[in-house]
């Protein structure tokens, strides 16, 4: 009979307690975060909780990922990346939006419960996102810039009002001249805005001639795009902007290259657990 409540406690236990990734872990969280979304959250093989702390990049899909099968968040971005073989140390959070614009709020309540359950670095929060994660990226960024040490927003725009913000994070806006999906007049839109308020002295911006809406992504899978996030900290008094690590044109076209994906092999988690 004891046997028998045990094996009922422990079971009841793991219906209420989080899945949550170890190293070498790709775990699906849903219904974990109260006002948050459902998210696949990535830790690296370097994660020894004890002792090491490791940086955090959040990444914001578009709204072609928008829904409720996880699995289309691993169709592009870091994690699709991380599968072929871009390899880096550092936690990834990639919450599915079911649809609508990205909450900066919602992301805020994620941010907060992986702070909270796993020792990372707080001063070495990093956002990138494309088309409307550009978007969510930019609105995030603008709202909470005490929290990001630097961000990256691709083929997006924002629906901010105050820019004042994104001026205090070292920003980088990329956009395609030949995005159909998304005008370059939305990006070109916060430039300038960030620049007749003189909130620029951060914000690296760069158009991209004849890419299309999807040409960026491949952004996503350069070692550039990740040398030039790690590059900044919340520590840094003052804070600056690296412009000496460029990404071109040329550089898309062999974004493909020198990924090895046996570099990233690691074990999907998928789970579902009550709200906290």
């Amino acid at each position: 009979m004891n046997r028998i409540i045990i094996t009922i406690v422990l079971f009841l236990a793991c219906l209420v307690s989080p899945v949550k990734a170890q190293p070498g872990q790709l775990a699906a969280i849903k219904g974990t975060v109260a006002e948050g979304y459902n998210f696949w959250l990535y830790a690296p093989r370097e994660y020894v909780a004890e002792h090491r702390r490791i940086p955090v990049i959040i990444f914001l899909h578009g709204a072609s990922l928008c829904g409720n099968n996880m699995q289309r968040v691993r169709r592009y971005g870091l994690l699709h990346a991380i599968e072929k073989g871009r390899y880096y140390p550092a936690m990834v959070i990639a919450p599915q939006n079911p649809g609508g614009a990205w909450s900066p709020k919602r992301i805020a309540n994620i941010l907060d419960w992986v702070q909270a359950n796993y020792d990372t670095d707080t001063t070495r929060v990093y956002v990138i996102g494309m088309s409307l994660g550009g978007y969510g990226t930019l609105d995030f960024t603008g709202t909470y810039p005490e929290r990001v040490a630097a961000a990256m927003a691709l083929c997006g725009g924002s629906t901010l009002k105050d820019f004042s913000g994104l001026g205090r994070v070292p920003l980088w806006i990329m956009h395609g001249t030949a995005d159909r999906a998304v005008s370059i007049k939305e990006s070109k839109r916060v430039v300038g805005a960030m620049q007749a308020a003189g909130y620029d002295k951060l914000l690296r911006y760069d158009w991209l001639p004849g890419a299309s809406h999807g040409d960026p992504a491949r952004i996503l899978y350069l070692k550039q795009t990740y040398d030039w996030l790690f590059s900044h900290s919340l520590d840094d008094k003052p804070r600056y902007l690296e412009t000496d690590i460029p990404i071109s044109m040329s550089d898309l076209k062999t974004a493909y290259e020198y990924l090895d994906p046996e570099e990233t092999r690691f074990e999907i988690v998928d789970g579902i657990r009550k709200s906290e």
